[in-house]
């Protein structure tokens, strides 16, 4: 054999094994492989960054974790919101029961001094009168608040032409009371005894205003 067709015999070897490395190393293209995807490139800003959509809207939770959405009430409050956006629902509610407690207390201890601006005048007047019943017939109350169980808001309504909100509430709250009358003895109730009271009430306010306090305008059980 000549040495021509041993150089080539040599150079046809390496030649295999740099293939059989490279197929190792690389990897093969055999079965079904996907295509490259192709379509339009993505859309990208003046700096070259990649845009995305935003959707913008859907419920407002502040809203719904309260009253069901698309609800005469939802719409309400939302309108509400429109008027004055810094009003927050959740806030609202946490100062309601702030002033439920602030409010019943008054009540059952007789002095309505402290929250009177917090009143309505025909509110005012009912509380007012059932405490002037009490001195007449001799009767002093000892109560002490316990909390607060339950914060529920009922119903929502709003007037566009004068931009006053009414929102009504579901208030559970508990507390101590005991009655006694002018020789000092026990009448009704218990100084140690905690006693459930449900009340709804009803708080007004013009949205937008410059005083930022709501009135209680009605109260119910």
């Amino acid at each position: 054999m000549s040495s021509a067709v041993i150089q080539l015999l040599v150079l046809a070897g390496i030649a295999v094994f740099l293939i059989l490395r490279l197929r190792g190393v690389l990897g093969t293209r055999d079965g079904f492989e996907k295509p490259p995807v192709s379509g339009p490139a993505p859309a990208r800003d003046r700096r070259g960054r990649p845009e995305f959509e935003v959707i913008e809207g859907g419920p407002d939770r502040d809203i719904t974790d309260h009253v069901p959405d698309g609800s005469p009430s939802a719409k309400a409050l939302a309108a509400m919101k429109l008027a004055e956006p810094g009003f927050d629902v959740g806030e609202f509610l946490h100062g309601a029961k702030g002033a439920y407690e602030m409010i019943l207390m008054a009540f059952e201890n007789g002095d309505m001094s402290d929250v009177r601006s917090f009143l309505s005048d025909d509110v005012a007047e009912a509380f007012d009168s059932v405490i002037a019943q009490r001195r007449e017939k001799g009767l002093r109350v000892e109560a002490s608040f316990v909390g607060v169980r339950e914060v529920a808001l009922v119903e929502a309504e709003y007037a566009r032409d004068t931009q006053v909100g009414d929102v009504t509430i579901r208030f559970l709250g508990e507390l101590t009371s005991a009655v006694y009358d002018a020789q000092g003895e026990l009448v009704e109730g218990s100084t140690t005894q905690i006693k459930r009271q449900r009340d709804v009430w009803t708080f007004s306010r013009q949205m937008g205003a410059d005083d930022p306090n709501w009135q209680l305008t009605a109260t119910g059980e």
